[in-house]
């Protein structure tokens, strides 16, 4: 009589087999789980991506699984997808926006003439930056050829933005992945509307022609200004030559030259009008170069920036990008290069205290919560969002410690194969979490063995 309740049974089942008459179906891991229907997907998709996959399916499949899911949801309502796309991505929910501009794109490739519109109509709401537009034109050429449609859609992108704008645009992301605006201008060849904007397409195109222009400083009010700032750092020959440029024409630190990425006095000039994503990426090398030091006014400065909610919302920080960050820093070395400098504690503080910052919109539930966090040998696996070092494990312990400061009765426990109780506290700091990888008692996973 035992063996028939083990081997057939409603109410306790092997993870092996699917619950009787539940509807389960079998996924990636080797389990039974309810499948989500589309739309459920898209939104995963457009959130998480798929570029890194999982532990248990590969990158390409995943990504194949999700594209097919996308075409599903652009057979029965493209207008729906392009509307969820510019939701999503506009409301910074995503670390990175790459896969609402595959989407996007896939619409705008893909979809009926009516959803092919829209999407192209959109694309300044999910391309917002030179960069998001060099990614949707790389994805969109998967999808479709450059006819008037596509055309039109990225002519509009140049020629609705103001010059000032496009100029910044034209100088801080100069180029990506093989793609140049000189390249997208010279394929979708909009017309311009001012004479402004008739010069700044001129010199994306073909350059500064007359050097001799370059010894008039243009007016305050010349839209056109910072080109000139950026044409007269490039044949800069001193430090403070460029200090001058940037505090005059607030000059961002991608125009600035190479040789003078090591300069203490230049990064001095670029601190005060770093925006938040560029503060987060560039705080090591602020560091290495001595701007931020222990107990200096430039670290109190910079501490209190960090900690600014309105400023971390409007510019759509996302919570993985400062927990990277966290972890990049702590670490006193970066992902890539050979570039090392000693952490300041004040800006490891900052960068704790601006990760609940960026959940501050969080509204409780009133529940009582029971957080189950995998804890198995595969959650030490892989990255989110590309991020290196922050796995599916310390990724969970990080959202854990957050609805743990959020809502006011939680209990949390780790599982593999068994509950146990986990220790985590809204008083808990985030990098200590993160310096121990969330390490509780483990077990191997009954599924893999790992």
């Amino acid at each position: 009589m035992t063996k028939l309740r083990q081997l057939y049974s409603t109410r306790q089942t092997a993870q092996k087999r699917p619950i009787p008459r539940s509807g389960q179906i079998a996924n990636s891991a080797g389990g039974y789980a309810w499948q989500v229907d589309k739309w459920t997907q898209l939104d995963r998709f457009l959130i998480l991506g798929s570029e890194e996959g999982t532990y248990y399916i590969r990158p390409r499949q995943l990504t194949v699984e999700n594209a097919t899911a996308v075409l599903d949801c652009l057979s029965e309502d493209g207008q729906r997808v392009v509307a969820r796309t510019v939701e999503i991505s506009q409301a910074g929910r995503t670390p990175k926006n790459d896969p609402a501009l595959f989407v996007l794109a896939m619409a705008a490739g893909l979809g009926d003439e009516v959803t092919r519109r829209a999407a192209l109509a959109a694309l300044p709401k999910v391309a917002r930056i030179g960069t998001h537009l060099f990614h949707f034109l790389t994805f969109v050429e998967g999808f479709r050829g450059w006819g008037r449609g596509l055309r039109r859609g990225v002519g509009r992108w140049y020629t609705q933005m103001p010059a000032e704008k496009l100029a910044f645009q034209a100088i801080k992301y100069q180029q990506r992945n093989g793609w140049s605006h000189r390249d997208a201008l010279r394929l979708a060849h909009p017309r311009a509307e001012t004479a402004v904007q008739d010069a700044l397409f001129h010199w994306i195109t073909q350059g500064w022609e007359d050097d001799t222009s370059l010894t008039m400083q243009p007016d305050a009010d010349d839209p056109l200004r910072l080109i000139w700032a950026f044409e007269q750092a490039k044949r800069a020959t001193s430090e403070g030559e460029i200090v001058a440029l940037v505090e005059a024409h607030r000059l961002p630190w991608e125009a600035i030259p190479a040789q003078w990425h090591g300069s203490n006095a230049v990064w001095q000039a670029l601190l005060p009008t770093l925006p938040p994503p560029a503060l987060l990426r560039n705080l090591g090398r602020l560091t290495a170069n001595g701007v931020l030091a222990p107990l200096s006014p430039n670290s109190t400065q910079v501490a209190q920036r960090l900690a600014d909610a309105g400023r971390l919302r409007q510019a759509r920080v996302h919570p993985v990008a400062v927990l990277a960050a966290l972890m990049t820093y702590r670490n006193g070395r970066g992902t890539r290069g050979k570039l090392t400098w000693q952490p300041v504690t004040q800006i490891v503080d900052a960068l704790d205290k601006a990760f609940y910052r960026t959940f501050e919109t969080v509204q409780p539930t009133g529940k009582r919560l029971l957080l189950a966090l995998d804890v198995s040998g595969s959650m030490g696996w892989g990255t989110i969002g590309g991020v290196a070092g922050l796995s599916p494990r310390v990724g969970s312990a990080a959202m854990a410690l957050v609805t743990a400061a959020v809502e006011r009765q939680v209990t949390t426990v780790a599982f593999s194969h068994q509950m146990v109780p986990l220790s985590i506290s809204p008083r808990q700091r985030l990098d200590d979490v993160v310096k121990r990888r969330l390490a509780p008692p483990t077990v191997p996973c009954r599924c893999c063995g790992r």
